[in-house]
């Protein structure tokens, strides 16, 4: 490797002479690799927190020292950052493969904010009850592992707390996702607000017969064909 590549690290700790800084810059215009190392390293304050000095022979570290450190830093943190890449997207996959999962760990929170910002996406069903007035939309989208759903509620009232369970033709069912309806509830006159969720199911979209809202140990509050 050129001496200009290796300078990439002394350039951005501002260690290089002004002639040396000079032709590297020169060097940088034409050699995109360069360019690329040195924006990985333009947050060197931050890469280098927490790490030790560095043990040298001379009274002062050389400049081979400090660039060495640099880079093996730079190595770390971008390790870490892969890591954390990995580990996200397969969170994304459990939360969206486990619906019985979902269902319990959210069914303990006390109440989830009424959120918007989740679409509704697939396949669209809805229905209203007319003895509760319960009205509800599901989207369906099917996934390899399953069926994905999303679902808007609206005209409940609280203090409750509901399952929303997708059946099979069979009968089979599994419960998507649990949460607690809140005293002044979702879509009524002084909370306009929608309540809308997310989750999955195993069960396999064409065998799906319909989409329940269910109060827990309780009546259903509403039924949407599929």
């Amino acid at each position: 490797m050129s001496g200009e590549h290796t300078d990439v690290a002394a350039y951005s700790l501002g260690l290089l002479e002004q002639q040396d800084r000079q032709a590297f810059e020169a060097h940088l215009a034409e050699c995109p690799a360069c360019k690329a190392e040195l924006a990985e390293l333009s947050g060197m304050s931050e890469l280098l927190s927490g790490v030790g000095p560095v043990e040298v022979a001379d009274e002062q570290p050389d400049e081979t020292a400090v660039v060495d450190l640099v880079h093996r830093r730079a190595a770390t943190q971008r390790r870490r950052a892969r890591w954390r890449t990995a580990l996200a997207a397969a969170a994304g996959i459990v939360l969206l493969a486990g619906g019985i999962a979902v269902g319990i760990a959210t069914g303990s929170q006390q109440s989830p904010p009424a959120r918007t910002t989740v679409a509704l996406a697939g396949q669209l069903h809805t229905a209203t009850d007319v003895a509760t007035g319960v009205h509800g939309t599901v989207g369906l989208v099917s996934k390899p592992w399953g069926t994905q759903v999303t679902f808007d509620l609206s005209r409940v009232h609280g203090p409750l707390e509901c399952e929303l369970v997708a059946v099979s033709k069979t009968g089979q069912q599994r419960v998507i996702v649990g949460w607690m309806v809140p005293t002044h509830g979702y879509g009524v006159p002084g909370h306009p607000a929608h309540l809308i969720l997310e989750g999955g199911t195993s069960i396999k979209q064409s065998d799906l017969s319909h989409i329940n809202v269910d109060v827990v140990h309780g009546r259903t509050l509403l039924s949407i064909p599929i």
